[in-house]
């Protein structure tokens, strides 16, 4: 609904109050579009909306400029009510180039608003894009509210005296789109020149330019008479606290430093940068001052090898990777399950196989996870379900390694590892500590001696006096820890182990579901499908339709209680950016005939495209 009201600082506009909206700036890769779109949800951020985020690279370094190939784009829905993604389809287009334009307006809503950077439809840029005729002229626009701006023309109008050279002035243009939008949904600039002052200190003439920018897009709006309307997006009615703005692999480097803390152990991350997994590296960096490392290794195997060395002398070794990385890595992976020794593996999903779309999301990556290793070797397989809850997977998957003595795999995706939405900080004293119990006392130590309730062997730093010890890739004793080929030892070490790692289900909460107990749907999702998901069955229910909702984190080993709960409905319906792997796991697990939503495309779930797909199988 939108309410009617006049804004005193807009006094010739029309102020809408909107409860959400979904906007999209789109242009080259050069353009700035992430930056303006990170700007713009801190902005949002500020005014205590609640929000999410969907930014979209292009996989090539450097394509030419102008072309499809090199477009970037950044979405974000912002709301005054609960948000679960970034939404379906914008309702407002920024689009920097002809390229932009044709890469999205076909998500762009009927009669949504497209706002043009006039001044980049030259013939020139039509042709690279493909385009025959301007789009600004041949009506092909006509479903949409077009606002045709020379926003090059402007910027540099704007900046011609301050010294600036031509790239810097050109760079500058995203600053007024920034300062556009910021005055058509009510937002102050104060936080943003700020902002823009303190990121280029050292550069204070650059940093005047693009505040000059920034004010000469608000003010255009303000004074030009092709706008007639603002709109306002009220606060969101969010849990008391502390907030900010987070991004998945923010969220993870943060969760790792709480790590450090909440067990007392040095955390050392060993890594080789590939997207989209290089920020976690980036941003743990920033927290030296904390009792973490970062290595920057020479390629995936010596990171996952440092990460082992770091375990084994008594730190929580980590690795931040992709796909391909883990596949480089599995077989250090076997040998820390193998000796038993507390790692993570954080694996940020991109699609695939090889290098496939490596700025883009999927989650096919999960078999890869669960049986990747030769032998028998089972591990832990974790899954955040969105950018926030990254920190607490985070947390979650280290007790595990700590508490069971095992690697871990943490699962999130190029979706969750790049969008935003507000973090509420949670109180220190509230976390719960899991610092690990090394083991000094020599009296009849045995490497493989094991803890009757977990099965997790001791952790021994090297170097303690009398407790000695050897460890490695050839079997062991089961007890002694000496090279063993003894069958009966073997097959005793390997269910051992297996039967170790399935323990982790004592520890797992009871699921949580979303709706009925029983009925005739039940929507079984992991990871980065949660909001979709939840938004789409919560759809469902108010239109009066048996339909509930459980989301997992734990996907190996599962949860005890969700083989009861599957039988508990007639149907179970399981969405899943990959061809059914989740549904494979449960279908042979349970003996349930469970049914997949699948989707391969680069991009998350929409809410439509669940509900209508879940409406197909509702009675």
């Amino acid at each position: 609904m939108e309410s009617v009201s006049t804004q005193p600082h807009h006094p010739a506009h029309k102020s809408h109050e909107l409860s959400a909206v979904t906007i999209r700036f789109c242009g080259d890769s050069g353009d700035g579009m992430q930056f303006t779109g990170s700007e713009f949800t801190r902005v949002s951020a500020l005014a205590g909306n609640d929000l999410q985020t969907l930014p979209d690279y292009p996989a090539e370094i450097r394509a030419p400029v102008g072309t499809l190939a090199g477009v970037s784009g950044f979405q974000v829905q912002f709301s005054s009510a609960p948000v679960f993604t970034p939404g379906d389809a914008p309702e407002v287009l920024v689009a920097m180039n002809p390229a932009a334009l044709k890469s999205n307006l076909a998500d762009l809503v009927r009669s949504g608003t497209l706002i043009l950077n006039s001044g980049a439809f030259t013939k020139q840029n039509l042709d690279k894009a493909g385009y025959t005729s301007n789009p600004m002229e041949d009506g092909s626009l006509a479903a949409y509210r077009v606002h045709a701006i020379d926003i090059s023309k402007l910027t540099a109008t704007a900046l011609a005296d301050t010294g600036l050279s031509a790239r810097e002035i050109a760079r500058a243009k995203n600053m007024f789109a920034l300062g556009l939008m910021l005055w058509m949904y009510s937002r102050p600039m104060e936080a943003t020149v700020k902002f823009l002052e303190q990121k280029f200190a050292k550069m204070p003439d650059v940093a005047a330019g693009n505040v000059k920018a920034l004010k000469a897009g608000y003010y255009f709006g303000e004074t030009a008479e092709i706008f007639t309307e603002t709109f306002v997006v009220r606060a969101a009615e969010l849990p008391k606290g502390t907030y900010r703005s987070i991004s998945g692999n923010e969220a993870t480097a943060l969760g790792l430093v709480a790590t450090s803390e909440l067990s007392g152990l040095k955390v050392f991350l060993g890594t080789y940068p590939i997207t989209p997994a290089s920020d976690i590296l980036h941003e743990l960096s920033k927290h030296r001052n904390f009792n973490v490392n970062t290595f920057q290794a020479e390629d995936e195997i010596a990171a996952v090898c440092a990460s082992l060395g770091a375990s084994f002398g008594g730190s929580l070794g980590v690795t931040s990777t992709s796909g391909p990385g883990v596949a480089l890595m599995q077989e250090t992976i076997s040998l820390a399950l193998t000796v038993e020794l507390p790692m993570l593996v954080i694996n940020v999903q991109r699609g695939g196989p090889s290098t496939g779309l490596p700025t883009k999301t999927e989650q096919a990556d999960l078999l890869q996870a669960i049986f990747g290793r030769n032998g028998e070797a089972p591990l832990p397989v974790l899954a955040a379900s969105g950018p926030a809850d990254c920190f607490d997977a985070v947390l979650e998957a280290a007790r595990v390694a700590i508490r069971h003595m095992t690697p871990v795999i943490l699962l999130t995706d190029g979706f969750i590892a790049n969008g935003q939405e507000p973090w509420k900080l949670p109180e220190a004293e509230q976390l719960a500590k899991f610092a690990p119990k090394f083991r000094t006392d020599p009296k009849d130590y045995h490497v493989y001696e094991r803890d009757p309730k977990t099965l997790a062997r001791a952790w021994v730093r090297p170097g303690t006096p009398g407790l000695e010890h050897r460890i490695g890739g050839l079997e062991k004793h089961k007890l002694t820890g000496n090279v063993s080929y003894d069958p009966d030892n073997h097959e005793e070490m390997v269910r051992t182990r297996a039967e170790k790692v399935a323990r982790v289900a004592d520890d797992i909460a009871p699921l949580s579901i979303l709706g009925p107990k029983s009925g005739d749907v039940l929507v079984l999702g992991w990871g980065s499908t949660c909001g979709a998901i939840q938004q789409a069955v919560q759809q469902l229910q108010a239109k009066g339709h048996s339909i509930s909702a459980v989301h997992l984190r734990h996907l190996n080993p599962l949860p005890k209680d969700l083989g009861e709960i599957l039988a508990r409905f007639k149907k179970v319906v399981i969405p899943e950016l990959n061809l059914g792997q989740l549904q494979m796991l449960v279908r042979a697990r349970y003996l349930v005939d469970a049914q997949g939503i699948h989707k391969i495309k680069g991009k998350p779930f929409r809410v439509s495209e669940l509900k209508s797909a879940l409406e197909g199988y509702l009675s």
